[in-house]
């Protein structure tokens, strides 16, 4: 493993499990200073940061005095932020048609998933604007791009509004040596995915048949993607929507399958 983050400091929220946990794995592999923070127990947050040699930080991230305690936390331990990565999210089986899903289902997801990241961002934007570098990286997702007919209408706004708010800032502080990029994962084998499958495994296989590769993405690779995203590597890239979807949102007719 390359060592392109030695001596970076970066925070991962929604770091417990899925795609959060193994970007932090993979940026800890490859030399940075990892501050995990998610609402799991405290035990157990303490001994996944215990293993990638870093810090946990419990935080709710729609708590805005909590996410501020988060990166004023990571910078008093370990004395910069270098990377942001705002992937915290969630996607309840009640986040379904616009025609069934109550408006407390719509605000809960839209406070988890894009107020959160607005959050995440106030917060760690002036300590990287002291430092004059940053890279934070907003988990969007490929449904940012696309409809579905098999709505999660609540999920798909709160992509759309990341992405949005991905683009102004990665041109607000382009000069300033701040890059924001979102990463736009496709369907992904987490625990997020694995909860659709049981609980409607026909509209899972509707997503997984318009996949061009003919499976799911896996929490390894959006890591990979995450690490190029922080590191100097992709110094020319700020405001983008980075794709890592299998190909779904450039499919019009996918192959048969073998």
């Amino acid at each position: 493993m390359t060592q392109r983050l030695a001596g970076r400091v970066a925070v991962v929220t929604g770091g417990a499990s899925g795609i959060g946990l193994a970007s932090a794995r993979r940026l800890a592999a490859e030399g940075a200073r990892v501050v995990l923070a998610d609402i799991c127990e405290q035990s157990v947050g303490e001994a996944l940061a215990q293993d990638l040699g870093g810090l946990f930080v419990r935080t709710d991230v729609t708590d805005a005095e909590q996410v501020e305690r988060l990166f004023a936390t990571a910078k008093e331990t370990y004395g910069s932020i270098d990377i942001a990565f705002n992937n915290a999210g969630i996607s309840p089986p009640e986040d379904d048609s616009i025609l069934t899903t109550d408006l407390d289902a719509w605000r809960r997801v839209q406070e988890v998933n894009l107020t959160s990241v607005y959050l995440c961002c106030r917060a760690v934007l002036p300590h990287m604007l002291e430092q004059g570098r940053g890279s934070i990286i907003n988990t969007a997702s490929f449904v940012a791009v696309m409809g579905a007919a098999t709505s999660q209408i609540s999920y798909s706004a709160s992509k759309g509004g990341v992405l949005s708010m991905t683009r102004e800032l990665g041109v607000q502080f382009a000069r300033e040596g701040i890059r924001v990029n979102a990463l736009c994962p496709g369907p992904v084998d987490t625990p997020l995915l694995t909860e659709l499958f049981a609980s409607d495994p026909e509209r899972a296989q509707r997503r997984l048949v318009h996949v061009p590769m003919g499976r799911f993405g896996r929490p390894e690779e959006m890591a990979a993607a995450v690490a190029f995203l922080a590191s100097d590597d992709s110094s020319f890239m700020t405001a983008a929507e980075f794709l890592v979807d299998g190909g779904i949102s450039s499919a019009y007719v996918t192959p048969l399958a073998d």
